[in-house]
């Protein structure tokens, strides 16, 4: 009976192996790669313009909706030490406080930078950097953190539909 029961779950891994190498190969990104590029564009105009604290330019880069979610550091001890900020006034608040602390540096690792198209009119970016701030309690030290963002094609234009900073917590101590 085991080996029944286990000869039928690695066919069923062989299978789903299969499956998923079928399935990679017959995918088309529903963008093109000009329009992927265009929004890899976006990604370092959203980082240039964070390190030069240029917030009008940051402001118009995240689609105008109150359904527009930056996930960041927060400073209130209420809402935890990482929170959700809907709408683009609480965004533009949160931006202004941040760039208000010091100097703020985002180092991103080009080379990992992923853009993809989930539809013709939703894309989403992943890239780990390397971020510097001195903001709720940061003390300025470069840390690494993963920032994942959906992007809204609005008329002509990519926007910043969600905003995701997730920081990266330390390796587990190496057992002795």
């Amino acid at each position: 009976m085991r080996k029944t029961v286990l000869a039928a779950a690695l066919a069923l891994v062989a299978l789903s192996a299969g499956a998923s190498t079928a399935a990679s190969a017959a995918y088309k990104d529903p963008l093109d790669t000009a329009t992927l590029n265009s929004i890899k564009s976006q990604f370092g105009k959203l980082v240039a313009s964070a390190n030069r604290h240029d917030l009008d330019t940051l402001q118009g880069l995240y689609w105008q909706s109150p359904s527009v979610l930056l996930v960041a550091k927060s400073a209130i001890p209420s809402e935890g030490n990482w929170a959700g900020f809907w709408g683009n006034e609480a965004i533009d608040q949160k931006l202004h406080d941040i760039a208000a602390s010091g100097p703020v540096v985002l180092d991103p690792d080009l080379s990992k930078l992923k853009v993809v198209g989930l539809t013709r009119k939703v894309a989403e970016s992943y890239a780990p950097v390397t971020i510097t701030v001195s903001y709720a309690g940061q003390d300025g030290t470069p840390k690494p953190f993963l920032i994942v963002i959906n992007w809204l094609k609005a008329g002509k234009d990519w926007k910043i539909a969600s905003e995701v900073i997730l920081p990266v917590p330390p390796a587990p101590a190496a057992k002795p």
